[in-house]
C-alpha cells in the first residue's frame, strides 16, 4: 500500500510517500505547492494528514491557519474516502506506547524501526556515499514519516 502523509503547517508542510514501510519520496513544501502535490499523486492508495486536536488550551492563529490548510488538502484529494486524518497522540502511543513522548522519542523510535545499513553514526539514515532507508528525512518530513507509519500499521494488523 502506498500512503502519503503530510505534516500541515502554516505556510509549509511535510509530506512523505510510504510504499510498503518504505519512503520512496518526501520533501518540504509551500502549501500550494502541496495541493499540486496532492492533485498530481496519483500512486498512492490513500492520503493521511495529521490532525489537529484541541486540548483545552487556548490557540492562537497559526493553529486556525493549519486547520484551513488540512481542509484545502483534504479538499485537492481525488478520493475523500481514502483519506486518514492522524491525531499525534495516536502517533506517540503507537511508536512510543505514551501520549508523553517528545519529538525526539518519536524520531528514535522511527529511527529503530528501520535497518541500519547506511555508514555514519546513524546509519539508519546513512551518508552520501553509503546511505541508509531514511537518507534525506529531515525537518517536516520526520512528523510526516511518523503519520504515515502510524496509518500503515492501522492497516496492516
Amino acid at each position: 500500500m502506498k500512503i502519503l502523509a503530510i505534516d500541515p503547517g502554516t505556510t509549509k508542510s511535510g509530506w512523505c510517500l510510504l510504499d510498503d514501510g518504505r519512503p520512496i519520496a518526501f520533501g518540504v513544501l509551500d502549501n500550494l505547492d502541496m495541493m499540486d502535490e496532492i492533485r498530481s499523486t496519483y500512486e498512492a492508495d490513500l492520503m493521511a494528514v495529521e490532525m489537529i486536536a484541541s486540548y483545552g488550551m487556548a490557540v492562537g492563529r497559526e493553529v486556525f491557519e493549519t486547520c484551513v490548510w488540512i481542509g484545502r488538502f483534504l479538499q485537492s484529494w481525488r478520493d475523500p474516502d481514502a483519506v486518514v486524518l492522524v491525531y499525534r497522540k495516536d502517533v506517540k502511543i503507537h511508536l512510543c506506547g505514551t501520549t508523553k513522548a517528545k519529538d525526539a522519542n518519536i524520531r528514535q523510535a522511527l529511527l529503530d524501526s528501520y535497518p541500519a545499513t547506511g555508514g555514519g553514526a546513524t546509519p539508519q539514515v546513512g551518508t552520501k556515499g553509503q546511505p541508509g532507508p531514511l537518507y534525506g528525512v529531515s525537518s517536516h518530513v520526520w512528523p510526516a514519516l511518523a503519520v504515515a507509519v502510524t496509518v500503515q500499521a492501522r492497516s496492516n494488523p
